[in-house]
Formats: structure tokens, sequence, C-alpha cells
């Protein structure tokens, strides 16, 4: 589909949650930047709402379609009702170089939120392999000593991974 396709798609979607008072949405797990650019334009015909848009990544560099992110990043940097932009239900060990990717390309709030490192197979419909060996809230600091600054989970993290953030950025503040 092509970005004013996307639109189409997205705008009723959209004017629902603007019209149910929701004023910052979460624009997440989008694959490529034609829809990452179909959201953001249509915020401009929701005044007072702003969202964030976040990316599925297949590597520390490419969203999900293969496009660099760093490009992606800094083509929605303009747009003012884009409140913050990052990565998420990709995997961990990639969030350092994502996060660096989105750095140096806007100056607006990153944020991840990571699976938990596990690769699900959608033939099957299953997860395989293991989460990431270092604790959550360990990555998470890492993670915010490089920029990040809106912090969560996504697929496969649990609550254990969720009140252990929650604690660290408790002490933290």
């Amino acid at each position: 589909m092509n970005v004013e396709q996307l639109m189409d798609f997205h705008r009723p979607r959209l004017r629902v949650l603007a019209n149910a008072g929701a004023d910052l949405l979460a624009c997440e797990t989008i694959p490529c930047l034609a829809e990452a650019l179909a959201l953001a334009r249509l915020l401009a015909e929701l005044p007072g709402v702003s969202a964030w848009i976040s990316f599925s990544c297949r590597d520390g560099a490419h969203n999900s379609e293969g496009e660099p992110l760093a490009d992606c990043v800094a083509q929605l940097d303009g747009y003012a009702q884009v409140a913050a932009l990052g990565v998420n239900c990709s995997a961990p060990e990639h969030m350092s170089a994502l996060i660096g990717q989105m750095r140096a390309r806007t100056s607006k709030p990153l944020l991840v939120y990571p699976n938990s490192g596990e690769q699900y197979d959608g033939a099957d419909k299953q997860w395989h392999g293991c989460a990431h060996s270092q604790p959550f809230a360990e990555q998470a600091r890492d993670w915010h000593r490089q920029g990040a600054r809106l912090i969560g989970g996504c697929c496969r993290t649990n609550p254990d991974d969720i009140r252990a953030l929650a604690g660290w950025a408790g002490a933290a503040a």
C-alpha cells in the first residue's frame, strides 16, 4: 500500500481514538516508513492529539521492511505531533544499536520496549529460543544511559520484568 492508501486505512481508527478523548496515541510495531508517514500525516487532521511512533526492527539498523531506521527517524523528526520515536517488539540485543541510530537523527524522546529475545514462528504460531540472558532491568539501565527515555516491555516480557524495571526507575528518580 502507498502512503495515501495507508492513511485511508488508519483514518477511521485514529478518529475513533481521538473522539474517545485520547490525547496520546501509541502507534506501534510499525514495519515500514510508508506506514509511519501515513500516521504522522494523519495527526494533522486531529488537533490536540499526539502520538509516538514505534517501529519493529529485524536487526540493529533496519526496520522489519529492511529500511534503515536512522532514515525513517530523520523523516519523522519534523512532525510536531509525533511526540516520541522508538522501537518495540524487537530483540533486546538490538536495542543499543537502534538507540544509537535514532539518537543520531532526532531530538525527540526515544522509546524502547523490546520483546524477551525469543523468536516467534508465525508458521507454527509458537515462540522458540530463550529470553535474553541479562536481566531486563539491567538492560534497561544501559538503554537509559544511551538515551532512551520511555522504556518498557513487549511480547514475552512478564510482570517480574516490569516490576524490576519499575523498581529501578523509582530508585533512579
